[in-house]
């Protein structure tokens, strides 16, 4: 027997959830199917216990650090992994379970939980159980991504996920891959006291960002005890008596690294190769991603895909916003589009990075005539007064339009402060603008406008 609703929805991420509560508000009769976690990827194993992990960590480096501030602590700082462990779950399991009390007592929304496949372009089966409806949405997310490696079937090895189950400290966490992912959790388990060595195969941490922000970043690293190596090319794995050896086979030092634990952080998938969707006709890409046009429509009409699974975002606010594009152009009859969202972003490690727009590689290779403005943190009084100088503010202007191209805030509250930078993008102001604010003493965003009255062209 086939049930019938007005949308199903398959995945309880960022999208989902919120999109139910829109749909049911308008009177439709909704499905929802989740064969995990309710929350999604934020909630069980990203930004949720990664971000309370960064706390603990932070505690632990701040304790550390206490003499500096005139604050004496007697005896050594230790990190009770079990106890960090159980704090990062009980936030998850809060956060978590509020999302599935919420679903199931929607007023409108079955829940369903199990795994859901096409059957045809209107129908899943999930289970023995037929479901139809005439738009589906997809918002099934990611994982990380586990490539052919020489040697790597042959060794135990963690990724974001199974990392977040560890009760212990690694002796020697070897992280390969220096992105994202893979350095918020080097610093973290290097500040819970682990040595820990990051291997990325490209001439420089985070290759997205640009040549000087990737060069603070290392320092940063660096600084605390964090050995880096880049350029290893040749990437193996092999058993090893104290744990595995990694060979990096780098330009420089020694060709071989030995670590009690291996974190494979080098990029992600989305969920979409059980789902059956040859048998709905609907595309998806070389890496698995379904194709959707700009407002989230795939090639099927009555079908979308939202979240990391459509590969235009992998963030949960990029989630969340996919959610309110469907919604808005469905329920309100707008025409909101993907390509609008300004893109930004933040790495979160201590300093951390906020990013928004376009990089200075990227605003070069537009062509445009450039202005740029830079000042270090050493010279931002928050920065000064807490003891946190590292890093740096950078910002692109078009110089015939007056309009913020791109920021980066590497510091203190640079995650935070960004969005100063961000608003005036969204909001299509001219610089000048936001260089007459008057912002608040002591802040970070107080050095935005200062930053911005000292603009200069930038050379080809």
């Amino acid at each position: 027997m086939t049930q019938s609703f007005d949308a199903l929805i398959v995945g309880a991420g960022q999208a989902g959830p919120s999109l139910a509560g829109r749909l049911t508000a308008a009177g439709m009769k909704v499905a929802l199917i989740e064969r995990h976690l309710f929350g999604g990827t934020c909630v069980n194993t990203g930004c949720t216990p990664t971000k309370t992990l960064v706390a603990s960590a932070y505690a632990a480096h701040l304790a550390r650090r206490a003499a500096d501030y005139g604050v004496i602590i007697s005896g050594a700082i230790d990190v009770d992994m079990k106890r960090v462990k159980a704090r990062a779950n009980a936030v998850v399991a809060n956060s978590r379970n509020g999302v599935e009390a919420w679903l199931r007592g929607m007023e409108g929304l079955t829940v369903m939980q199990g795994q859901a496949s096409f059957e045809s372009a209107n129908t899943l089966r999930v289970g023995d159980e037929l479901f139809t409806a005439p738009q589906i949405f997809i918002n099934v997310g990611g994982r990380a991504r586990v490539p052919e490696m020489p040697g790597l079937r042959e060794v135990n090895y963690l990724t974001n996920t199974s990392i977040l189950a560890m009760d212990s400290l690694p002796r020697h966490l070897v992280v390969v891959g220096g992105s994202y992912i893979g350095l918020e959790f080097a610093q973290i388990y290097r500040r819970f006291g682990a040595a820990v060595t990051v291997v990325e195969k490209g001439p420089r941490l985070v290759a997205r960002e640009d040549e000087d922000l990737s060069a603070a970043i290392q320092k940063i690293l660096e600084a605390e005890g964090i050995e880096i190596r880049t350029g290893a090319e040749c990437i193996a794995f092999a058993p090893h008596a104290d744990g595995v050896a990694v060979r990096v086979d780098c330009t420089e030092g020694v060709p071989e690294v030995v670590g009690s634990h291996v974190l494979l952080a080098i990029g992600r998938q989305p969920n979409t190769a059980d789902l059956g969707l040859d048998r709905a006709g609907v595309a998806t890409d070389e890496h698995g991603y379904i194709t959707v046009d700009d407002q989230l429509r795939t090639n099927v009409p009555g079908i979308w895909a939202l979240g990391d699974c459509n590969g235009r975002g992998a963030f949960t606010h990029t989630a969340y916003n996919d959610f309110e594009i469907v919604a808005a152009n469905l329920l309100e009859g707008a025409a909101r589009r993907v390509s609008d969202r300004i893109p930004a972003y933040a790495l979160y490690i201590d300093p951390p990075l906020g990013r928004v727009g376009m990089t200075e590689a990227q605003a070069r290779a537009s062509g445009r005539p450039l202005l740029m403005g830079t000042r270090p943190m050493t010279k931002v009084s928050r920065a000064i007064e807490k003891g946190e100088t590292q890093g740096l503010i950078k910002i692109l202007v078009d110089a015939e339009t007056q309009r913020i191209l791109g920021a980066a805030i590497l510091g203190t509250g640079g995650d935070e402060a960004i969005h100063g930078l961000l608003d005036m993008i969204n909001a299509d102001q001219p610089y000048t603008t936001l260089q007459w604010a008057v912002p608040i003493h002591p802040t970070v965003s107080e050095l935005i406008p200062t930053v911005l009255g000292e603009m200069q062209p930038l050379t080809p």
